[in-house]
């Protein structure tokens, strides 16, 4: 089997992760379209983006640099959706829905 990004385990969950929260910020108020909408989807695209380019990686200090970033970026999302729950920009349940349990 090919070692490929694709075939990783959180490499799909993250990208998962993503499409729940472009279906969630669908919702968010328009005035939060260039704050916290553009914020949160940047963060999770940036999860499996960073593990696809870190199995790429010929080093393997390159590939654990570029998974903390990947690992940062997750943190980050959960701080912005954290935050987007407790400004009540979608209700509660819907937060829920991304298994985060906010």
């Amino acid at each position: 089997m090919e070692n490929s990004y694709k075939n990783l385990i959180v490499w799909n969950k993250s990208m998962e992760l993503v499409l729940e929260i472009y279906e969630l910020t669908r919702f968010f108020p328009k005035y939060e379209l260039y704050g916290t909408t553009s914020q949160i989807k940047r963060c999770a695209i940036s999860i499996p983006s960073n593990i696809a380019e870190g199995l790429s990686r010929r080093h393997k200090k390159e590939f654990y640099q570029v998974i903390s970033i990947a690992s940062g970026s997750g943190v980050e999302s959960e701080t912005q959706l954290l935050l987007s729950k407790k400004l009540g920009l979608r209700p509660k349940q819907e937060f829920i829905r991304l298994k985060l349990f906010l």
